[in-house]
């Protein structure tokens, strides 16, 4: 992760950690951070948001609950890999999604009608 795509508003109501997760999600999930590529140490994370290292390693724990990341001794914290083939509509994970993403436009200082017309424009 080369650019710090990840900001977080410490006077939202949103946990920190929770806006870490859901911005890095969405980053996955949009093809921003590919399979693969390695994510910071949670203790860099923390240093470069000015966070505890225990506030990182709780949105990492989450994401690799997720299976968004998989973090293996020696090869460091890395995007996994994505499920392919055909999706079915599934209404909870399209809720994960939502969330997600209303998560990460609020931490860059976003209100309800900026995300809506985010999403009226990425639908047109």
């Amino acid at each position: 992760m080369t650019d710090p795509a990840v900001r977080v508003d410490t006077t939202s109501q949103v946990p920190p950690y929770e806006q870490i997760r859901a911005q890095l999600a969405a980053l996955i999930r949009t093809g921003r951070l590919v399979e693969g590529e390695r994510l910071p140490t949670v203790r860099q994370l923390a240093a470069d948001l000015g966070l505890a290292p225990g506030t990182v390693a709780r949105a990492y724990r989450e994401l690799e609950a997720g299976e968004l990341i998989r973090t293996r001794r020696g090869a460091g914290t890395r995007v996994a890999t994505l499920p392919t083939g055909p999706r079915t509509h599934d209404p909870d994970q399209l809720t994960t999604l939502a969330r997600d993403f209303t998560s990460a436009a609020r931490a860059l200082g976003a209100d309800t009608e900026d995300i809506l017309t985010a999403v009226r424009e990425a639908m047109a």
